[in-house]
Protein backbone atom coordinates (compact mmCIF):
# COMPACT_ATOMS: atom_id res chain seq x y z
CA UNK A 1 0.00 0.00 0.00
CA UNK A 2 1.18 3.24 -1.06
CA UNK A 3 1.96 5.66 1.49
CA UNK A 4 2.48 9.49 1.79
CA UNK A 5 5.55 11.37 2.47
CA UNK A 6 4.78 12.34 5.61
CA UNK A 7 3.64 9.06 6.53
CA UNK A 8 6.76 7.71 5.60
CA UNK A 9 8.91 10.82 7.82
CA UNK A 10 6.93 10.31 10.59
CA UNK A 11 7.34 6.19 10.74
CA UNK A 12 11.19 6.95 10.17
CA UNK A 13 11.16 9.32 12.56
CA UNK A 14 9.29 7.20 15.42
CA UNK A 15 11.50 4.29 14.85
CA UNK A 16 11.70 2.38 11.77
CA UNK A 17 14.60 0.23 11.25
CA UNK A 18 15.67 0.86 14.69
CA UNK A 19 17.36 4.30 13.70
CA UNK A 20 14.92 6.40 14.38
CA UNK A 21 15.52 7.68 17.72
CA UNK A 22 19.06 8.30 16.38
CA UNK A 23 17.83 10.53 13.12
CA UNK A 24 15.15 12.28 15.26
CA UNK A 25 18.04 13.22 17.94
CA UNK A 26 20.25 14.37 14.59
CA UNK A 27 17.48 16.12 13.20
CA UNK A 28 16.80 17.64 16.49
CA UNK A 29 19.94 18.26 17.48
CA UNK A 30 20.30 20.47 13.79
CA UNK A 31 17.25 22.35 13.85
CA UNK A 32 18.83 23.71 17.50
CA UNK A 33 21.76 24.60 16.29
CA UNK A 34 20.34 26.72 13.53
CA UNK A 35 18.20 28.45 15.76
CA UNK A 36 21.02 29.31 17.86
CA UNK A 37 22.79 30.66 14.85
CA UNK A 38 19.74 32.71 13.93
CA UNK A 39 19.59 34.08 17.05
CA UNK A 40 23.49 34.50 17.21
CA UNK A 41 23.83 37.22 14.08
CA UNK A 42 22.09 40.67 14.07
CA UNK A 43 19.56 41.06 11.27
CA UNK A 44 20.30 43.92 8.91
CA UNK A 45 17.57 46.01 10.59
CA UNK A 46 19.26 45.58 14.18
CA UNK A 47 22.73 46.92 12.72
CA UNK A 48 20.92 49.57 11.24
CA UNK A 49 19.47 50.69 14.46
CA UNK A 50 23.22 49.79 15.97
CA UNK A 51 24.14 52.69 13.78
CA UNK A 52 21.44 55.16 14.57
CA UNK A 53 22.02 54.50 18.27
CA UNK A 54 25.68 55.38 17.58
CA UNK A 55 25.40 58.48 15.84
CA UNK A 56 22.80 59.33 18.36
CA UNK A 57 25.28 59.01 21.44
CA UNK A 58 27.77 60.79 19.42
CA UNK A 59 25.33 63.77 18.86
CA UNK A 60 25.22 64.03 15.37
CA UNK A 61 21.44 63.64 15.81
CA UNK A 62 19.94 66.01 17.93
CA UNK A 63 16.93 65.86 19.90
CA UNK A 64 14.03 67.09 17.10
CA UNK A 65 15.66 65.78 13.74
CA UNK A 66 13.51 64.83 11.43
CA UNK A 67 14.76 60.77 10.42
CA UNK A 68 13.44 60.10 6.65
CA UNK A 69 13.41 56.41 5.82
CA UNK A 70 14.56 56.66 2.09
CA UNK A 71 17.61 58.91 2.86
CA UNK A 72 18.88 57.00 5.61
CA UNK A 73 18.18 53.66 3.08
CA UNK A 74 20.46 55.50 0.51
CA UNK A 75 22.96 56.39 2.95
CA UNK A 76 23.43 52.92 4.43
CA UNK A 77 22.94 50.80 1.42
CA UNK A 78 19.98 49.10 2.55
CA UNK A 79 16.01 49.02 1.85
CA UNK A 80 13.26 51.29 3.49
CA UNK A 81 11.38 48.37 4.92
CA UNK A 82 15.10 47.54 6.86
CA UNK A 83 14.46 51.15 8.13
CA UNK A 84 11.22 50.69 8.88
CA UNK A 85 12.00 48.34 11.18
CA UNK A 86 14.89 49.96 13.19
CA UNK A 87 12.46 52.53 13.58
CA UNK A 88 10.44 50.51 15.49
CA UNK A 89 13.13 48.74 17.44
CA UNK A 90 14.19 52.37 18.67
CA UNK A 91 10.82 53.34 18.92
CA UNK A 92 10.73 50.73 21.85
CA UNK A 93 13.67 52.20 23.54
CA UNK A 94 11.80 55.93 23.15
CA UNK A 95 15.10 57.31 21.35
CA UNK A 96 13.01 58.19 18.26
CA UNK A 97 9.39 58.87 17.93
CA UNK A 98 6.42 58.52 15.40
CA UNK A 99 4.26 61.32 14.94
CA UNK A 100 0.75 60.46 12.86
CA UNK A 101 1.12 62.21 9.36
CA UNK A 102 4.58 64.39 10.47
CA UNK A 103 7.08 61.12 10.36
CA UNK A 104 9.78 59.76 12.54
CA UNK A 105 12.02 62.38 14.92
CA UNK A 106 14.75 61.97 17.38
CA UNK A 107 13.08 61.79 20.49
CA UNK A 108 13.15 64.65 23.54
CA UNK A 109 13.88 63.86 27.14
CA UNK A 110 11.79 65.33 29.70
CA UNK A 111 12.29 65.39 33.62
CA UNK A 112 10.84 61.99 34.28
CA UNK A 113 12.88 60.33 31.57
CA UNK A 114 16.06 62.16 32.45
CA UNK A 115 15.80 61.00 36.38
CA UNK A 116 15.44 57.63 35.14
CA UNK A 117 17.98 57.51 33.23
CA UNK A 118 20.55 58.39 35.90
CA UNK A 119 18.82 55.83 37.94
CA UNK A 120 19.96 53.54 35.56
CA UNK A 121 23.38 54.65 35.30
CA UNK A 122 23.66 54.41 38.90
CA UNK A 123 22.73 51.05 38.82
CA UNK A 124 24.97 49.64 36.19
CA UNK A 125 28.40 52.32 35.93
CA UNK A 126 28.88 52.03 40.03
CA UNK A 127 28.00 48.44 40.54
CA UNK A 128 30.65 47.75 37.25
CA UNK A 129 33.48 49.75 38.70
CA UNK A 130 32.79 48.15 42.27
CA UNK A 131 34.01 45.12 40.67
CA UNK A 132 36.87 46.11 38.45
CA UNK A 133 38.13 44.77 35.28
CA UNK A 134 40.75 43.44 33.71
CA UNK A 135 43.99 45.35 32.76
CA UNK A 136 43.04 45.98 29.41
CA UNK A 137 39.13 47.07 30.28
CA UNK A 138 40.97 49.50 33.17
CA UNK A 139 43.31 50.91 30.27
CA UNK A 140 39.96 51.39 27.86
CA UNK A 141 39.18 54.06 30.78
CA UNK A 142 42.49 55.69 30.64
CA UNK A 143 42.40 56.00 26.94
CA UNK A 144 38.85 58.08 26.84
CA UNK A 145 40.76 60.33 29.99
CA UNK A 146 43.23 60.89 27.56
CA UNK A 147 41.23 60.92 24.49
CA UNK A 148 39.22 64.17 26.31
CA UNK A 149 42.20 65.72 27.54
CA UNK A 150 43.20 66.10 23.65
CA UNK A 151 40.29 67.42 22.99
CA UNK A 152 40.21 69.96 25.42
CA UNK A 153 43.22 71.40 24.48
CA UNK A 154 42.21 71.76 21.08
CA UNK A 155 39.11 73.59 22.19
CA UNK A 156 36.69 70.59 20.33
CA UNK A 157 33.77 70.68 22.55
CA UNK A 158 32.15 67.92 20.41
CA UNK A 159 35.32 65.74 20.78
CA UNK A 160 35.23 66.24 24.45
CA UNK A 161 31.31 65.07 24.17
CA UNK A 162 32.26 62.04 22.57
CA UNK A 163 35.24 61.32 25.19
CA UNK A 164 32.82 61.43 28.08
CA UNK A 165 30.41 59.12 26.13
CA UNK A 166 33.20 56.89 25.98
CA UNK A 167 34.03 57.40 29.36
CA UNK A 168 31.11 55.99 30.64
CA UNK A 169 30.88 53.22 28.53
CA UNK A 170 34.09 51.91 28.98
CA UNK A 171 33.48 52.11 32.87
CA UNK A 172 30.17 49.96 32.25
CA UNK A 173 32.52 47.52 30.03
CA UNK A 174 34.59 47.17 32.90
CA UNK A 175 32.04 44.09 33.88
CA UNK A 176 32.25 41.93 30.86
CA UNK A 177 28.91 42.00 30.15
CA UNK A 178 27.38 41.90 26.69
CA UNK A 179 24.16 42.47 28.10
CA UNK A 180 25.04 45.74 30.56
CA UNK A 181 26.65 47.01 27.36
CA UNK A 182 23.58 46.53 25.19
CA UNK A 183 21.96 48.65 27.90
CA UNK A 184 24.25 51.22 28.53
CA UNK A 185 23.99 51.83 24.62
CA UNK A 186 20.95 53.31 24.72
CA UNK A 187 21.64 55.27 27.69
CA UNK A 188 24.38 56.88 25.96
CA UNK A 189 22.05 57.72 23.38
CA UNK A 190 19.65 58.98 25.83
CA UNK A 191 22.56 60.96 27.46
CA UNK A 192 23.33 63.12 24.71
CA UNK A 193 19.94 63.53 23.93
CA UNK A 194 19.35 65.32 27.08
CA UNK A 195 23.36 66.98 27.19
CA UNK A 196 22.16 68.52 24.07
CA UNK A 197 20.56 71.56 25.98
CA UNK A 198 22.94 72.14 28.09
CA UNK A 199 26.36 71.82 25.82
CA UNK A 200 24.52 74.11 22.82
CA UNK A 201 25.08 77.70 24.08
CA UNK A 202 28.64 76.96 26.24
CA UNK A 203 31.24 74.71 27.10
CA UNK A 204 29.60 71.88 28.84
CA UNK A 205 31.96 68.72 29.38
CA UNK A 206 34.73 70.09 30.04
CA UNK A 207 33.80 70.40 33.76
CA UNK A 208 33.21 66.94 33.93
CA UNK A 209 36.92 65.76 32.72
CA UNK A 210 39.02 66.50 36.16
CA UNK A 211 36.82 64.31 37.94
CA UNK A 212 36.78 61.61 35.35
CA UNK A 213 40.81 62.09 35.98
CA UNK A 214 40.17 61.14 39.80
CA UNK A 215 37.70 58.23 39.06
CA UNK A 216 40.53 56.64 36.41
CA UNK A 217 43.35 57.44 38.94
CA UNK A 218 41.28 55.52 41.83
CA UNK A 219 40.06 52.69 39.91
CA UNK A 220 43.92 52.21 38.52
CA UNK A 221 45.19 52.26 41.98
CA UNK A 222 42.66 49.41 43.02
CA UNK A 223 41.03 51.43 45.35
CA UNK A 224 37.54 50.21 44.19
CA UNK A 225 35.81 51.84 46.75
CA UNK A 226 37.15 55.39 46.60
CA UNK A 227 36.27 54.86 42.32
CA UNK A 228 32.50 54.21 43.24
CA UNK A 229 32.02 56.98 45.55
CA UNK A 230 34.02 59.10 42.96
CA UNK A 231 31.57 58.04 40.41
CA UNK A 232 28.43 58.41 42.71
CA UNK A 233 28.89 61.83 43.86
CA UNK A 234 29.41 62.56 40.14
CA UNK A 235 25.90 61.29 38.75
CA UNK A 236 24.39 62.93 41.21
CA UNK A 237 25.82 66.02 40.38
CA UNK A 238 25.29 65.87 36.87
CA UNK A 239 21.51 64.90 37.58
CA UNK A 240 21.20 67.67 39.60
CA UNK A 241 22.82 70.20 36.74
CA UNK A 242 20.68 68.11 34.13
CA UNK A 243 17.39 69.24 36.37
CA UNK A 244 17.81 72.74 36.76
CA UNK A 245 18.59 72.48 32.56
CA UNK A 246 15.47 71.13 31.96
CA UNK A 247 13.65 73.02 34.85
CA UNK A 248 12.49 70.15 36.55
Amino acid sequence: MARTEAAIEGTYLRGENGRGDKIAGQVGARNSAAARLRLAVPSVAERVADELRLQLAEGQLPPGTRLTESTIAEELGVSRNTVREAFAELTSERLVVRHPNRGVFVASLGAEDIHDVYTVRRAIEVSAIRGGGTPEAVAAVRSAVEEGKRAAAADDEEGLGNANQHFHGAIVALADSPRLQAIMSQILAEMRLAFHKASSDAPFYGGYLIANEEICVALESGDRDRAAKLLLAYLDRSEEDQAAIHGA
